[in-house]
């Protein structure tokens, strides 16, 4: 049956009349269609574009398909209608058109240096192997690769590259010859600046910008997913690693305490920004409107930019139309207008995905 909506459109600003019929938007009245809500404010579908539905909490990575969809189904019940998988390490290609979870835009498995990263996530490889095994996971994912940037080089005891300058350029162009956009995992200073002048599509985290860097972002067009809430839990890496690693624990404390200053330079100088939690091991999913309500309040994001880079922009960067004719069926329904007041995004009164109402 054919679903009516009616309430006021954001980021048009108009009550509007929306039918939906089967999994695509119209604004052609549909005889007999059943009406959902007849008030409030809509939103197309949230997006959370750094999520791990392959990595279950405490690390380790999903062992079933259920497990990837209950994980995805928590996001979905909070609001979160598609999410970019910023790298899993189960495979589950399965999830792509299943009607209970939000639209999936999914990287392969991380791209590691060896014995320098999180265990079992990655895969693990030689400089000489990169290209290569990005473009496998080009064939693994859907449309993105995901790239270590950087990690501790228990070697120098600090934050240092995943490999040579020239082998992370390699990482870029094998990504792009494969026709996937790249996203990078970076924390300090060395490495993220390759990666942009690379061409990295997105950077992710990016504590260690710099104010020159930035702008050279917002020149390219380089997304920034600065998964702020996960960022302010380095404090936490920092104690665990003093005893042995005192330089890079202040380094990763330092990272932490200029962030939002960071994030703040980086959406002043119109640098893409997009909503990602990094739920998934340390980060617990269903917490989208969190990380929303950090930029805002913490980086400094307006509301309404904070919705844009949370919902209708982040689903056009993703590739999933909005409320538009012929778009996606997929949409919020929020009581009170949260340009007004952003913590009723925590608060859904109705969820719909894919023309289906999940409340």
């Amino acid at each position: 049956m054919a679903l009516h909506v009616r309430g006021v459109l954001l980021p048009e600003d108009q009550v509007v009349d929306l039918w939906l019929v089967g999994d695509r938007v119209t604004r052609e009245p549909v005889s007999g269609a059943s009406t959902v809500s007849s008030d409030g404010f809509i939103l197309p579908g949230l997006v959370d574009a750094h999520c791990h539905i392959g990595i279950a909490p405490g690390g380790d990575p999903v062992t079933t398909v259920d497990e990837a969809r209950d994980l995805a189904i928590t996001d979905r019940d909070a609001g979160v209608l598609a999410i970019r998988d910023a790298g899993s390490p189960y495979p589950y290609p399965q999830l792509d058109d299943d009607p209970d979870v939000p639209r999936l835009a999914r990287a392969g498995r991380h791209v590691a240096p060896v014995k320098r990263y999180l265990r079992h996530i990655g895969i693990e490889v030689e400089a000489a192997d990169v290209p290569a095994t990005v473009a496998a996971q080009a064939r693994a994912g859907n449309g993105w690769v995901k790239v270590v940037g950087d990690w501790i080089d228990r070697g120098v005891g600090d934050l240092a590259p995943a490999w040579d300058a020239a082998t992370l350029r390699a990482a870029v162009e094998a990504a792009h010859a494969a026709g996937v956009r790249a996203a990078a995992h970076t924390f300090g200073e060395e490495a993220v600046r390759i990666l942009v002048e690379a061409g990295i599509d997105s950077v992710e985290h990016g504590t260690g910008l710099s104010v020159d860097l930035i702008d050279e972002m917002a020149r390219r067009g380089t997304a920034l997913v600065p998964t702020m809430m996960n960022v302010a839990t380095l404090g936490e890496i920092a104690d665990r690693a003093r005893p042995k690693f005192p330089v890079y624990a202040d380094h990763m404390q330092a990272l932490r305490d200029g962030f939002p200053a960071v994030v703040r330079a980086a959406y002043e100088a119109g640098v893409p920004i997009y909503v990602g939690t990094d739920a998934g091991g340390g980060i617990s999913h269903g917490l989208a409107a969190q990380e929303m309500l950090t930029l805002h309040e913490r980086a400094g994001m307006s509301a309404e930019d904070v919705l844009r880079a949370g919902s209708w922009g982040a689903r056009e960067w993703l590739g999933f139309p909005g409320l538009v004719e012929g778009g996606l069926a997929d949409l919020v329904v929020y009581d009170a207008d949260p340009r007004v007041d952003l913590r009723v995004i925590a608060a859904p009164r109705h969820v719909i995905l894919r023309g289906r109402v999940i409340f």
